[in-house]
């Protein structure tokens, strides 16, 4: 029974944290933890610092890169790939987000290319809605494919500190990138069926008449200083250096030394010496750094991991037994059904990074094969669920043509299909996988 109301207080802390949005999250986890600590004798875990850092770490290279125009150098890139195709920009465009995820860190890079994604669409005759919602999705599920994202550090730590120290960001990696990615590819082609095209769709058709569309605004091409180049390079070679390191640990042994640094320590230094260097050759503003939208987001993720994860931590911790005698038997039964507890849990807390450190180990406390684990690790993407994230609204307020929408539902929205059909096939592809090298 104190278990029970104990988890209507961590509920409670989440709703009204969703309820109020962005930094709110952290701030009532923070009174969540303090009701369970001094109301029911919870003792708080350690918080989770790691996890903190390498958001802050990644998220300061990053801008660093964008003040310079790092950013927009990848974002030309991916406008170009896009615009090879326009026929097949339901397929691609998704393809390409997810890969501006994998090499950010960040489900946001996806704003900078869907006026591209419009734009290609609308004079293709394709309709917006297959590329634009397929595009803010596969953002978001590229996450758990990305070396330098939040949920891949935490995941990395939580299987060190859970006694599985030899399944690192190698191993990870090697299941989730081709599921995620198998996952994105299929689920777009399969979204290219559904929906009428501009010219056969009568709503849009409608709407064209009323003067309710506008053409797509034309995309600034503005010339790039060679430093914003220079810092593309530099912080694609940190990503190198990171999976390198991950796929080999005697690269981390230092001289000396014996056993391996971690993998958190190896990504939070590479990034913040990637940025030193960025500094010395690229020379950004600092106070645009300061300012810039990709540090700001990550903010507001370090502080929703902080509260939220911190006080579901110390609720799990405090209530391991009890989870191993009421769950322990079905999970070990059906480990899949763990899937919908993480799927559920991301689209509440709307953070891969928070739900993963969040909820994750209660996955340990169960006894759930680890393997199994990352096979499931995708199932944490499923944000799309309520349409509230910062790329599902930004690609409903650029199309312009109407197609992609939320419905007065709330859950009846663009996002739902290509969501559940890339984060389904990925976690099947990834448990796949896993019966093949596990």
């Amino acid at each position: 029974m104190i278990t029970l109301i104990e988890l209507l207080i961590v509920f409670a802390a989440i709703f009204m944290g969703v309820r109020h949005g962005s930094l709110a999250l952290g701030f009532w986890g923070g009174l969540g933890l303090i009701v369970l600590a001094v109301g029911f004798g919870v003792f708080p875990t350690a918080p989770p610092i790691d996890v903190m850092l390498i958001i802050l770490a990644v998220c300061m290279c990053a801008s660093c890169m964008e003040a310079v125009g790092g950013l927009e150098i990848l974002v030309r890139i991916a406008a170009r790939v896009i615009r090879a195709k326009p026929k097949m920009v339901g397929i691609i465009a998704p393809v390409v987000s997810f890969f501006l995820t994998f090499f950010a860190g960040t489900g946001n890079a996806v704003y900078a290319i869907l006026p591209v994604i419009y734009e290609v669409s609308y004079n293709a005759g394709v309709r917006p809605e297959k590329a634009m919602a397929g595009a803010a999705v596969a953002g978001q599920v590229g996450i758990t494919a990305s070396p330098i994202a939040a949920a891949m550090a935490a995941m990395i730590g939580l299987f060190a500190q859970n006694g599985h120290g030899e399944i690192g960001l190698g191993s990870i990696l090697m299941i989730t990138f081709p599921a995620c990615l198998i996952g994105v590819v299929v689920g777009s082609a399969i979204c290219m069926l559904f929906g009428k095209d501009l010219k056969n769709d009568p709503a849009y058709q409608a709407r064209l008449k009323a003067g309710l569309v506008l053409p797509p605004e034309p995309i600034s091409n503005h010339k790039l200083p060679p430093q914003a180049t220079y810092s593309v390079f530099i912080f694609l070679g940190a990503i190198i250096v990171i999976v390198l390191a991950g796929f080999f640990p005697e690269l981390r042994v230092l001289p000396g030394q014996t056993k391996a640094v971690g993998m958190s320590l190896v990504i939070e230094s590479v990034m913040l010496a990637a940025g030193a260097i960025m500094m010395l050759l690229c020379k950004p503003d600092v106070k645009k750094i300061v300012k810039s939208p990709v540090l700001e987001a990550g903010i507001v993720s370090l502080g929703c991991v902080f509260g939220v994860a911190w006080m579901a931590d110390s609720f799990i911790a405090a209530n391991k037994d009890v989870f191993m005698s009421v769950a322990g038997q079905l999970a070990q039964a059906a480990p899949w059904l763990f899937s919908f507890i993480l799927a559920g849990m991301s689209a509440l807390l709307a953070s891969q990074g928070a739900t993963t450190r969040a909820i994750m180990p209660l996955g340990f406390a169960l006894g759930i094969n680890p393997w199994y684990l990352i096979a499931m690790f995708p199932a944490v993407n499923c944000l799309f669920i309520l349409p509230t994230s910062g790329p599902a609204l930004a690609a409903v307020g650029m199309d312009r043509s109407g197609t992609t929408y939320i419905g007065k539902y709330v859950i009846n929205h663009s996002f739902q299909l290509p969501g559940i059909l890339m984060v389904v096939i990925a976690v099947i592809s990834a448990f796949c996988l896993v019966s093949l090298v596990a």
